[in-house]
């Protein structure tokens, strides 16, 4: 039996977020916002926390600095059942910070990667490593140590007969390439956004984008927001529609969608109830400020579902 159903490889930042009227005024004016919060931020401390509530073995793979940051952050994925034994200090570098500017419909994000790049193949604990039965990598664009050993190392672990994923997320420098295409042979599940997936299969029409991204993956898993999430394995696409919520702040709403689908998923749910269960922590999750503190378990994704009556699924 597996150590771990999840071992995430990725970033792990503290995330302020602010909440209110954001829009930023130069010239040395102070405004005022409604809230802020101090929260654990980072793609893959985000689906490493949403995989521990839902009642997953978790560890975190990834790079902080020796410092009051990088200690904090510790401390609060201990304190959300995350094994973080692979989470190595640098000596130098200041662990990685995120401010958010959150608004219920949209949000700017503002981060200095300090750790987030310095991850690579040879500083992942191999214990842990040994010891999962899923391997997830969160930002690829910000991991510029470990993308060139991506192919690599994936191939490592499949070989140890665990699966993989991937989540993109935005590319900073707007290339959309970097090498993803070598990584994506050996990926069974990739899981961006539909911004990403347009951008990375350079379709013209997000159904394509789709159908071309199942082609090149195991499985391509988009997030569409408000409209759900298709899948698609290049013959068939799923759709399931979302779980409709009223929005506080959706900071790390695509990272609990990654959680809620790899736990169905892993548990070999039907490809439809997968879907929904990771569309309905993605919403949940976006019911207070920052990525964390509205994760649901899994006992709340299922009363979520039931009430919703959401089980309308189309095929194309």
């Amino acid at each position: 039996m597996s150590q771990f159903d999840l071992v995430v490889l990725g970033d792990a930042n503290p995330d302020l977020v602010l909440s209110g009227d954001v829009e930023p005024a130069f010239g040395q004016t102070e405004q005022l916002v409604d809230d802020s919060r101090l929260t654990i931020g980072g793609s893959g401390a985000i689906v490493a926390c949403g995989a521990a509530r839902l009642g997953l073995r978790v560890a975190l793979c990834g790079v902080v600095g020796d410092d009051l940051f990088g200690g904090w952050l510790r401390d609060e994925l201990r304190a959300r059942g995350v094994e973080v034994r692979g989470l190595v200090s640098h000596p130098t570098l200041p662990t990685g910070l995120t401010v958010v500017l959150s608004r219920p419909d949209d949000r700017a994000i503002l981060t200095h990667p300090g750790t987030i790049p310095e991850l690579r193949a040879s500083s992942v604990d191999r214990e842990v490593l040994r010891g999962a039965r899923h391997v997830h990598v969160s930002s690829y664009y910000l991991q510029h140590g470990l993308a060139g050993e991506l192919p690599g190392l994936f191939d490592e672990v499949r070989a140890l007969g665990a699966t993989t994923s991937l989540d993109p997320n935005w590319d900073p420098d707007e290339a959309w390439n970097g090498g993803l295409e070598r990584v994506l042979a050996s990926t069974d599940v990739f899981l961006p956004n539909s911004a990403e997936a347009l951008r990375i299969s350079r379709e013209a029409t997000l159904d394509e984008g789709v159908r071309t991204l199942g082609h090149r993956t195991g499985l391509a898993v988009v997030k569409l927001g408000a409209d759900g999430a298709a899948a698609s394995d290049g013959a068939s696409t799923t759709h399931v529609p979302a779980l409709p919520v009223e929005p506080l702040d959706t900071t790390g709403a695509g990272d609990s969608f990654d959680a809620g689908f790899l736990a169905a998923w892993l548990e070999g749910a039907p490809l439809e109830r997968a879907l929904a269960i990771g569309n309905s922590c993605g919403a949940l999750s976006t019911l207070a400020l920052g990525g964390v503190d509205a994760q649901p378990t899994m006992d709340d994704v299922r009363r979520a579902l039931e009430a919703s009556g959401i089980g309308t699924t189309r095929r194309s």
